[in-house]
Order: C-alpha cells, then structure tokens, then sequence
C-alpha cells in the first residue's frame, strides 16, 4: 500500500480529534476508491457511446479519444 499526505482546514482537524475513536484514514480511503470507481464507471459509459458513434460513422479508433 502507498502513503499519501493530505492538508485539511484547522477546524475539521478539531473535529475529527474530538472523534478519535473513528478511523479517519479508513474513511478517506473508502471515500477515495468510491470516487475513483465512479470516475471509471463514467469513462467505460463515455468510452461505450464514442465506440458506438464511431461504428456509425465508419471510424476504425474510436479508442484513440479517450487517450489521455
């Protein structure tokens, strides 16, 4: 697993120490691979409809828009 370093307001940090016994980093974890799920959710659903308008033009690499 990667370590990565975040900055927060000072007044969430004194409310997540008023919460100790809550795993924030365990919260910020889900809360991450959540977003990061749903962005590759849309890119599959964008990737699917540019595959789909470039069969109907007749365009062979559709997969070359979504290089980046």
């Amino acid at each position: 697993m990667v370590n990565m370093t975040m900055a927060i307001p000072e007044q969430l940090h004194k409310v997540m120490k008023k919460h100790a016994e809550i795993k924030w980093t365990e919260v910020a974890r889900q809360a991450i691979e959540k977003k990061a799920r749903e962005v590759e959710e849309e890119k599959m659903i964008w990737m699917k409809h540019a595959h789909e308008h470039a069969v109907k033009r007749g365009w062979s690499e559709a997969h070359e828009l979504f290089k980046f």
